[in-house]
């Protein structure tokens, strides 16, 4: 036989032994991310802010990732099989985005060890479930110190959604935020029982109104507490996202949480391959928490204050829970030269001093 013969039979059988191995340059598949929301995306609130930070991410990763989101989905055991089809479609990241959602989530992650899950505001961790959050208090403080200064009546009206440690961690810091600078100022709240009931918002923030509030803040989703003091002719907040287009007169300024931070990083470990189940809590200086859209309204003596507050998250240099603090009964909760930890913010189940009413459960 030839050299030549040789040479080509020799090519013919790599290239045989070739086609039956795998595409080693071939680019690895996507890893699918999972999204649950508790209610619907829309164009304001806490599931749109998800959302598009979803969008960012993807825009992020681009061809390394593949998404996907559940709207509307209830917290409690149906969350679970929503949770379950997600990874039966082969999601490797699963971010569940509601504190309802927790039990649901461990449940279903013993069933599917391969799977990473974070869950949005929880406490609770296993083998493949981490936590998530975001340090809303921070923007609700900010605000607070405008809802003070603009206040003429004195009393502030909060439209509470569900009485756990995260809301009465943020109706506490409006408080504490609009004390710094108007003392005076007595708090109201209205709570809904509901992440997202516009509906129940209006009415609760109409009934605050007649109680004699004239800014009104929430910890619920919809635009419809800054819609109904637009109507009433009274100030407001945006939360979550910024809400200034439903309520042009009455929009202060919009306490706004960015996901995409938490979400670049979380799914960056994934890819890697460096993700181990941690608690992290991010604010002002990790980029997750502003204030935006401050209204030309707000005298510049309190935009200052803001700002100078802003600064102060960013660097560290300002505490917002700093002692002394005083609970509604007037007793000390935080020592003077005393600044809470996170477990002391975690565990909050109390009203401060200018807080009328009662925790609910209480």
């Amino acid at each position: 036989m030839q050299n030549r013969d040789r040479i080509r039979l020799l090519g013919a059988s790599l290239a045989l032994g070739a086609a039956g191995l795998p595409r080693l340059a071939q680019a690895a598949a996507p890893l699918k991310v999972g999204f649950i929301y508790v209610g619907p995306v829309g164009d304001a609130g806490w599931s749109y802010a998800h959302d598009q930070a979803r969008k960012a991410l993807q825009a992020h990763f681009g061809a390394r990732i593949s998404t996907q989101f559940v709207e509307n989905v209830p917290e409690g055991p149906d969350a679970a099989r929503v949770l379950r089809d997600l990874c039966q479609q082969g999601d490797g990241l699963v971010y569940a985005t509601s504190f309802g959602f927790m039990e649901s989530v461990l449940r279903v992650a013993r069933d599917f060890p391969k799977v990473k899950f974070e869950h949005a505001t929880g406490y609770k961790t296993a083998a493949n479930v981490g936590t998530y959050d975001a340090r809303t208090y921070e923007g609700a403080y900010m605000a607070g110190i405008i809802a003070g200064g603009m206040t003429k009546s004195n009393v502030l009206g909060v439209v509470g959604s569900v009485p756990i440690p995260e809301v009465l961690r943020n109706i506490n810091s409006y408080t504490l935020g609009a004390q710094s600078v108007n003392p005076r100022v007595k708090v109201k709240v209205v709570w809904v029982n509901k992440w997202f009931d516009p509906p129940k918002e209006t009415e609760a923030a109409t009934s605050l109104v007649n109680q004699g509030a004239d800014v009104l803040f929430q910890n619920t989703d919809s635009p419809a507490v800054l819609q109904t003091a637009e109507k009433l002719g009274k100030y407001a907040f945006g939360w979550d996202s910024d809400m200034a287009k439903f309520g042009p007169k009455a929009h202060l300024a919009s306490a706004i949480i960015d996901w995409t931070p938490i979400y670049i990083f979380e799914t960056g470990k994934v890819l890697d391959n460096s993700w181990k189940p941690a608690q992290i809590w991010w604010g002002v200086e990790h980029g997750a928490i502003d204030l935006v859209s401050v209204s030309s309204v707000v005298p510049e003596k309190i935009r200052s204050r803001v700002a100078q507050v802003k600064a102060g998250l960013k660097d560290g240099s300002f505490s917002i829970w700093s002692g002394p603090i005083l609970g509604q009964n007037g007793a000390t909760v935080l020592a003077a030269g005393a600044k809470a930890d996170d477990k002391f913010l975690h565990g909050i189940d109390f009203y401060v001093k200018g807080v009328e009413g009662q925790v609910p459960g209480k």
